[in-house]
Formats: C-alpha cells, sequence, structure tokens
C-alpha cells in the first residue's frame, strides 16, 4: 500500500509536513490516550495483499495488514523498512506514526465476494501487528474475522497482543466453519530485557496468559520463540525458562528462529546495540555484516542446544529450516507444524519461520513501559559460541550501518 494506492476522502492539510499532497490520507489524529503515537487514517482501495509463496514455487500467497507501522516498536522488526514506502523512516517514524485502514472490513468484503476467489488461506500479522495498540482505538479486526469466515476463507494470525482474547467468542464461531489458527510471538522471556528491545508490548507473562485463554476455548495456540539473539538470549537458562512456559501455558506448538537483520534493519538495530551492549558489536558485525540470516554454523549449534529442551518439555521434533534455523515442534498436531523446508528459500518479503499456510498470531499487550538495564550475560559457552560465528579481529571501535 501507498499513499497513492488510497481512495480520496476529505483533505486534510496539516497532516504532517511532507505528506499534504497525499490524496489517499483523510485524517491524522493525535489523542492523550496514545501519547506520540499519530494514527493517519486512510480509505484503502484493497485489503488482499498477493504475495509470493515462501518456498520459491512461483505461487502465491495473500494477507492483510490493517494497520501499517507498529506501536510494539520492537527494535529487530524487519518490518521496519516497509514504512520508508510512505516517506517515513524505519525508526521512530515505524513506531509512531500509524496508519490506519479505516475501511478494511468493507474493502475486504468486496473482495472475497469476488467470483474467481479461491478461499486461499489468509494470514494477519506477517508484516505488523494486527493487534497493536491501534486495534484497541479502531477495532478492525472483528470485521476483518467476521469476513474471512463467512466467506468461508481459512486464516491465521501471529500477533504480540494480548488484546486478541476481546475476539476469543468470535474466533471460537469462525473456527465452526473455517481453519483458524493462532499463534502468539514471544521471543524474550527475561522481563528487563524484553521492556527494552519490545518497549511497546505486553508482558511476557500476559501474553503466555493469553495463550492460555485461548487454550481453555478449545482452540490451538502456538508460540513463537522468535528471534533468539545470539549471546543474549540463547542461554540454555534462558531457552529452557522459554519453552518451560510456553510448555505450562498450554502452547500447542513452539517455533525458534534466530535473529535476522535485513538492510533496512541494521542501523536501528546496531544503535541499539551500541546503546546497551556496546561488547556484543564486533560479534555482531561479524556475524551479520554482509549477511541478513545468522550464519549456517551458528544455526546448527542452536538446533543442538533447543532439540533436546524441547523434547525435555514434552514437545517432540518437527522440521528445521537451514536458512533460519527455526523448527517447528507439536506434542498434538504436527500437521500444523509450518515447513521449514519452504521457507529456505524465502524471499526478503517474508518472515522466516512463517509458513504459507495457517499460521495464527497472537495480540499483544497494550501497556507500554519504561527501558531498564539489559539482560546480564552468565554463560560458560561464550567461547565456543564466538568460535562457531567468528569474531570480527582488528576492530577498534563498532561501525554502525
Amino acid at each position: 500500500m501507498r499513499w497513492s494506492g488510497q481512495a480520496i476522502g476529505a483533505e486534510h492539510d496539516d497532516a504532517l509536513p511532507g505528506l499534504e499532497s497525499n490524496s489517499g490520507l483523510v485524517r491524522s489524529v493525535t489523542t492523550p490516550e496514545f501519547a506520540g503515537v499519530t494514527f493517519h487514517e486512510v480509505l484503502a482501495k484493497s485489503a488482499l495483499n498477493r504475495v509470493p509463496a515462501a518456498d520459491g514455487s512461483g505461487t502465491y500467497g495473500w494477507t492483510i495488514n490493517p494497520y501499517r507501522g507498529c506501536s510494539h516498536a520492537c527494535v529487530y522488526c524487519f518490518a521496519r523498512p516497509t514504512h520508508t514506502y510512505l516517506e517515513f523512516d524505519g525508526g521512530a517514524d515505524f513506531d509512531q506514526q500509524i496508519v490506519v485502514k479505516t475501511n478494511v472490513a468493507d474493502v475486504l468484503r468486496r473482495e472475497l465476494r469476488r467470483p474467481n476467489w479461491d478461499r486461499h488461506p489468509v494470514a494477519l500479522g506477517t508484516n505488523t501487528d494486527p493487534y497493536q495498540r491501534a486495534e484497541g482505538r479502531y477495532r478492525l479486526m472483528p470485521g476483518v474475522i467476521r469476513a474471512l469466515a463467512e466467506s468461508g476463507t481459512p486464516f491465521s494470525i501471529l500477533t504480540k497482543g494480548t488484546l486478541l482474547r476481546r475476539d476469543l467468542p468470535l474466533l471460537v464461531e469462525a473456527a465452526r466453519s473455517v481453519p483458524v489458527d493462532l499463534a502468539m510471538s514471544i521471543a524474550v522471556y527475561d522481563d528487563a530485557l524484553q521492556q527494552q528491545v519490545e518497549p511497546g508490548t505486553p508482558t511476557t507473562a500476559a501474553r503466555l496468559a493469553t495463550v492460555r485463554a485461548i487454550r481453555d476455548v478449545g482452540l490451538e495456540c502456538s508460540v513463537f520463540l522468535m528471534p533468539v539473539l545470539p549471546f543474549i538470549t540463547d542461554t540454555r537458562a534462558h531457552l529452557d525458562d522459554a519453552v518451560g512456559r510456553a510448555a505450562a501455558a498450554g502452547a500447542s506448538s513452539v517455533t525458534y528462529s534466530a535473529l535476522h537483520l535485513r538492510p533496512g534493519v541494521k542501523p536501528w538495530w546496531f544503535s541499539w546495540l551500541q546503546q546497551t551492549r556496546p561488547d556484543l558489536v564486533a560479534r555482531y558485525r561479524s556475524m551479520y555484516l554482509d549477511n541478513t540470516y545468522a550464519p549456517a554454523d551458528y544455526r546448527r549449534w542452536l538446533a543442538e542446544r533447543v532439540r533436546p529442551i524441547l523434547r525435555a518439555h514434552g514437545l517432540g521434533p518437527g522440521r528445521v529450516d537451514p536458512t533460519t534455523g527455526s523448527m517447528g515442534f507439536s506434542d498434538r498436531r504436527a500437521d500444523l507444524v509450518p515447513d521449514r523446508t519452504a521457507a529456505s528459500t524465502a524471499p526478503t518479503g517474508s518472515r522466516p519461520g512463517i509458513s504459507n499456510g495457517h499460521r495464527v498470531p497472537v495480540s499483544l499487550d497494550e501497556q507500554s513501559r519504561p527501558t531498564t538495564s539489559p539482560l546480564k550475560r552468565a554463560d560458560p559457552d561464550w567461547d565456543r559460541r564466538s568460535a562457531v560465528v567468528g569474531t570480527a579481529a582488528g576492530v577498534g571501535g563498532p561501525t554502525l550501518f
């Protein structure tokens, strides 16, 4: 979606410097309830996005993004570069300048009525979170859920937002007529670190409680342990705590993947790293300077570490993605584990670890929290892991992207 792709509504000449000529903008809104955030309301011409399949087969899948930008403000978010298409930057603007497709449900219904619509599975949450804080104000998801279910279209939701609990009755009803897959993204289980790298998200405990709430109404819910941050969240203690808490919450599967950094994300990630963990800058430069994905040796090392932890918590082996190092584990529905092989040739526009089928994200908490001190590492495998990924020799001061 670009500004020029929106229908013309009311004009708002004072919207934001540089946006006066964008005809798709209806109005821009600020409110005390969302301090620091500006909502740019637009009338979308389309709701369904046609995207290349992750398996490189030349086929296509479908996604819906009710919002552009995301107030979860995850430092590592792979979608940050997409905001530059709208004349915003991928940093603070991505977190604070939120584009709202106010008519998305109506447009979706029209598209689903087309004779050539084949009811292909539709994924939500593959780019920006549909249950970010803006959803509490605009309530777009109930209309989207109803439209998909009434048309007989299977769908998935991937989210960090606990607001999804509001729509559980709708999701239960939808699941009676179409396949519905839900997944909660919970990458960090250290509270202080989580507040730093995901400052606009709900707490880990709140998201785990949402997993339990989903299971209590009879729906499956996966947990996405993504991304695993090298040298930060890949200790045995952190991974065991993460998998154990996900299993205790009733997660039907756990999918993990090592951090990947697209070129447009690297400046923001390295800026954060320099401020909070300058001791890791050289190691990350060695891993990601010329790469989007973690090195293959590191991914194999991570797989060796995670597999026994998953088994210890009753989550059996799934299939691994050689590109991202991600694997799905399920104790009840192995047929729903994402195909990691398909993701191995994923284009830059897809998120590793999410199949082209029915993966559903879970909602995030509405509460932003202040930044605190980073996670302090004490890991006996530090030297071994450094040898696996290599370190940058002769680096003086870090060079950021």
